[in-house]
């Protein structure tokens, strides 16, 4: 059983009445499945750890850049640096990935952001099943998009869980979780960072449990919150809603997919804000103001400075020297 503790450490285990017998983690095979960037810390951080990952499961590669040239996803090209056999089945119901992974007969798949459904005919396959790292503070958030989703919310408190997948979506047993304070300007690219290299750390250390015996327990009583992957069409910005709603979403976006709105009828991106609004006239939402130094838009309570902005057609740049360039009159206004 585990309990959550400061961000800055790693959660103690007090006993519990769950335990089942130790493992001889010498003898553990794991194979390790994940696929973007955020995956890299765990991956690093169990082979550091003397384990035996005996195969990564990542996406097929992808066309990427103008070529277009196939590319691996970066976990992929991490496990061929570390010469390490990849799988990369389009679905995870491929016989063939099916029949690579029984003969491999990992006894524990750690899975970091894979983004593949597991089937229930695949979650007996490893002994001790398949150990989820999730990027929330579970029941809350459970979906694909739990960092977008929390600071789109305006949560002050996000962490990372570890937990046994079953056939519900994010509703596992817990092995444990840590909690960690989210900043008021955190942007979710930020977040993420944070929770990847606090979750690597986390995940090495619920596989020490898993050897020591300990049995997952049930996901703690709370609000359940679900994270839908999130669109383009989410993150069209509102400025009829109060700042701090616009500035949250801002931060969900941030980088991708990018909060947008509409200028003169092109699509307009806010890359990041702050509420810092001290001596700005009243503006109506969505109304633009501009001095040497900065840029403002209003919103339904006050206004948001726009730290940095992309126009149509334009690279990203500090909202104080795209205005400089637009040469904004008086009334200009989002729509």
């Amino acid at each position: 059983m585990s309990r959550v503790c400061p961000s800055s450490g790693v959660p103690t285990l007090r006993p519990g009445p769950q335990w089942a017998p130790p493992v001889d983690w010498d003898a553990v095979r794991l194979v390790f499945a994940g696929s973007p960037a955020a995956a890299l810390p765990s991956l690093r951080a169990l082979v550091a750890a003397g384990h035996d990952v005996a195969a990564v499961v990542t996406n097929p590669d992808a066309p990427t850049g103008r070529g277009r040239r196939l590319e691996p996803s970066p976990v992929g090209r991490l496990a061929d640096e570390l010469g390490i056999r990849t799988l990369k089945p389009a679905r995870a119901r491929d016989p063939e990935f099916v029949a690579a992974l029984t003969q491999v007969a990992p006894d524990a798949c750690p899975v970091v952001a894979w983004g593949k459904l597991i089937p229930d005919s695949l979650l007996d396959v490893p002994v001790h099943g398949w150990i989820n790292l999730h990027f929330s503070l579970l029941p809350a958030w459970r979906g694909a998009a739990p960092v977008q989703r929390a600071l789109m919310a305006g949560d002050a408190q996000g962490g990372v869980t570890t937990f046994r997948i079953v056939h519900d979506l994010d509703a596992g047993p817990v092995f444990r979780q840590v909690a960690t304070p989210i900043g008021p300007d955190e942007t979710a690219g930020d977040l993420l960072d944070r929770l990847a290299s606090l979750g690597a750390a986390t995940l090495a250390a619920t596989l020490d449990d898993i050897a020591a015996g300990v049995v997952p327990t049930p996901q703690p009583e709370g609000a359940l919150t679900v994270a839908p992957k999130v669109g383009v069409d989410d993150v069209r910005i509102d400025w009829a809603a109060p700042a701090r709603t616009v500035h949250n979403l801002v931060r969900g976006a941030c980088p991708d997919p990018g909060a947008w709105t509409t200028l003169d009828g092109a699509r307009f991106k806010v890359l990041a804000t702050t509420l810092d609004a001290d001596g700005v006239p009243a503006l109506a939402p969505g109304q633009l103001h501009a001095d040497r130094h900065a840029l403002w838009a209003g919103a339904a309570d006050g206004a948001l400075r726009l730290v940095r902005v992309q126009a149509s057609g334009k690279p990203p740049m500090a909202g104080a020297d795209w205005a400089r360039g637009a040469h904004l009159n008086p009334g200009d206004h989002f729509a």
